[in-house]
């Protein structure tokens, strides 16, 4: 990784954060990319000067997709890896949920992706790069109350396996990486109904994956440019009993789901 250039968005907290900082201690060029550009300047502190680029970028807006890439480049010259990681998620019923929200959800996870993949490409081909999207296992298993969420990693996933399978031939690696339930903020700033954050997290997060974790083997399979990754013990079993047994996992989802303090059913 040493001397690569590495843009990751949603680098401000949680696994873009470290996937940031561990890119760096490997010697890598990182641009960080979010919306929150003191949250960017915090993690620029522990890089060497012209070893960093922070952009504010909001990455449902494809004119700041376009602007992030073309200061890398105006930066650093190219661009070896790009992963898209920024992402929101939610907690509703369809039923009862403004539909606003699930365009929101679509326009960061899933356009966002698009945007600032669709603007790398070129470069990305020239180094015969990777891209990486960090999906979900919401990407493989529809969640109960997270329709917006499960929407766009589905969505995702589907974008990154044709994006593999055009450019199989010109050396691009694409990796579509599944982290299982990892303690982050995600949760925190998850959208509710009407679109407000619900401010808390309905889970245990000192249960579940470190963002560090998440991050070291993301990084490991870049390395090794493998085209899947998903992780926790849970999550390869819903991924691999969801194949053979969809209904009984069906209910399995929902019966895990609706033990969640404050679920939106039952």
């Amino acid at each position: 990784m040493k001397g690569k250039v590495v843009v990751i968005t949603g680098a401000s907290s949680g696994i873009g954060k470290q996937l940031a900082i561990q890119f760096g201690k490997k010697g890598a060029n990182v641009v960080l990319a979010a919306r929150s550009l003191d949250k960017l300047e915090e993690v620029k502190k522990q890089f060497e000067a012209d070893k960093v680029l922070s952009v504010k970028t909001d990455v449902s807006k494809e004119s700041d997709c376009r602007m992030l890439i073309q200061q890398t480049i105006d930066t650093f010259g190219t661009i070896d890896i790009l992963i898209n990681n920024a992402g929101i998620s939610m907690r509703a019923l369809f039923e009862e949920m403004d539909i606003k929200v699930l365009k929101q959800l679509m326009d960061v996870n899933f356009y966002g992706s698009v945007y600032c993949t669709k603007f790398a490409l070129p470069y990305l081909l020239q180094s015969r790069g990777s891209v990486v999207g960090v999906s979900s296992i919401a990407g493989y298993k529809g969640l109960p109350g997270r329709t917006g969420y499960s929407a766009s990693k589905f969505a995702l996933q589907g974008f990154l396996e044709v994006l593999r399978i055009e450019n199989m031939k010109k050396g691009l690696h694409v990796l579509i990486a599944c982290p299982g339930f990892t303690a982050s903020n995600i949760r925190n700033t998850s959208l509710t109904a009407d679109g407000t954050q619900q401010g808390e997290s309905p889970r245990d997060e000192a249960k579940m994956m470190s963002a560090e974790e998440v991050a070291a083997r993301i990084i490991s399979a870049v390395e090794k440019r493998k085209h899947r990754l998903t992780l926790t013990t849970q999550g390869k079993l819903t991924v691999m009993l969801n194949k053979f047994f969809p209904r009984f996992m069906d209910k399995m989802v929902y019966n895990h789901m609706a033990k969640e303090p404050n679920s939106p059913f039952k």
